[in-house]
């Protein structure tokens, strides 16, 4: 388990931002964010990066209210997270991704001012926050 390589994805229904990991050093960076439909990403796009990566398994993204309750878009992460292991048989993982969004603007911001908060570096940046947050808790 120590070396195992994890994509995170952080699910909207605009965007789904992405990021790899490394369970040994327990690090991840940003890999893109891709465009969605209305939750609906080109799976195209989702199978060339799961083929060049080949993670042994994915961390999604589990939107949460701050009580723990769920949310209309709790429902839809856990779809896509079925699509994902369904379409291409990865084992798939659920992380809590309660204000992942907001430390990761507040990450970018401390980085590089208001530039570096684009919609697509703020998503890829909330998957690298959810799977660090996986692999404090695993």
């Amino acid at each position: 388990m120590a070396g195992e390589t994890l994509l995170g994805f952080d699910f909207g229904t605009k965007s789904i931002g992405v990021a790899i990991g490394q369970q040994l050093t327990g690090t991840a960076r940003p890999l893109t964010a891709l465009k969605a439909q209305d939750g609906t990403p080109d799976w195209e796009q989702i199978g060339k990066l799961l083929k060049e990566w080949q993670p042994d398994y994915v961390v999604v993204g589990l939107p949460l209210n701050m009580d723990g309750t769920e949310q209309p878009l709790t429902a839809r992460a856990r779809k896509f997270a079925n699509r994902l292991h369904g379409r291409f048989g990865v084992r798939v993982e659920l992380q809590d991704e309660r204000l992942s969004t907001v430390e990761a603007r507040a990450d970018l911001f401390a980085r590089g001012g208001f530039r570096a908060l684009q919609k697509g570096q703020v998503d890829s940046q909330s998957a690298v926050i959810i799977l660090q947050d996986w692999f404090e808790t695993h």
